[in-house]
């Protein structure tokens, strides 16, 4: 049987990202939640490969989750990276497209759509993996 796809989230607000916990381990998911840039920078340093980071953008200081972005992109295994944030702006959008995440979402975010990209894009990759053996 296939392990479960590594997650983490990372939210200021415990409350969205233990709800968001909650929801992606019953979608089958295995999550791990960080409530601040520095939480997720250290999981990330220690942590096996993750598959999945939703990160919101804004937490201890504007646009911070870009640089939870910058971090998961150097890792060996590159995780799907999904920004979410309730206060997006065109500068901090071009930014995160510039970054190359693979999705930008916008709270309250609609989580059957968040859900249905995440397959695609965890499918994506798998098979991008494959064809690189």
């Amino acid at each position: 049987m296939p392990s479960k796809p590594a997650m983490l989230i990372v939210d200021d607000e415990s409350n969205v990202a233990r709800t968001l916990k909650m929801v992606f381990e019953r979608e089958g998911f295995e999550v791990e939640t960080a409530f601040s840039c520095a939480d997720a920078l250290k999981l990330l340093d220690k942590k096996p490969p993750l598959d999945v980071l939703i990160t919101d953008l804004n937490m201890e200081r504007e646009d911070i989750g870009l640089e939870v972005a910058r971090a998961a992109q150097q890792l060996k295994k590159r995780p799907v990276i999904v920004i979410c944030t309730g206060y997006a702006n065109p500068n901090n959008a071009q930014e995160a497209l510039d970054l190359r995440v693979d999705y930008l979402a916008t709270k309250p975010a609609d989580l059957n759509e968040l859900l249905a990209a995440l397959r695609r894009l965890l499918a994506l990759r798998a098979a991008q993996r494959g064809a690189a053996q």
